[in-house]
């Protein structure tokens, strides 16, 4: 059984990895997202539109940067430099986040708790980033 477990972390190590490392990332951007709300906003469990856009921003760029320098080393194992990787990652990551805007300005209008909708829109970030950072920047050609 043990020898099974560890054929599939070998087949699947990069995703793995991946999954974990993003459960890292999301509770970082989340910590920074939240105590932002906290401070900022009075910990309003309904931000209004504005809110919502700044907390978006915080959320990004506390995931951002834990998102790179934890991708590059234990998931995608690169050595490129970084002047080479950084831009395209950061690119990446701004499609994302206008995902995220999108995505959280929609559950505004739709007055869906701001747990609910980033929980939501999480999962869409998470998917879209593994595919831009596997094939665009990250990729082994």
């Amino acid at each position: 059984m043990i020898e099974k477990l560890r054929l599939l972390y070998r087949k699947y190590e990069e995703i793995i990895v991946y999954l974990i490392v993003g459960v890292l990332t999301t509770i970082v951007a989340w910590t920074a997202k939240f105590a932002a709300n906290a401070v900022l906003f009075g910990n309003t469990m309904h931000p209004d539109h504005f809110q919502n856009g700044v907390l978006s921003i915080i959320n990004w760029v506390a995931g951002v940067i834990f998102a790179y320098f934890t991708n590059r080393r234990f998931v995608f194992k690169s050595e490129k430099p970084m002047a080479k990787e950084a831009p395209k990652f950061v690119l990446s990551r701004v499609s994302t986040l206008i995902l995220d805007v999108v995505v959280m300005q929609i559950f505004t209008v739709l007055n869906v708790n701001l747990v609910v909708g980033s929980v939501v829109s999480a999962v869409l970030v998470t998917i879209a980033n593994y595919v831009f950072s596997k094939l665009f920047v990250f990729n082994r050609k």
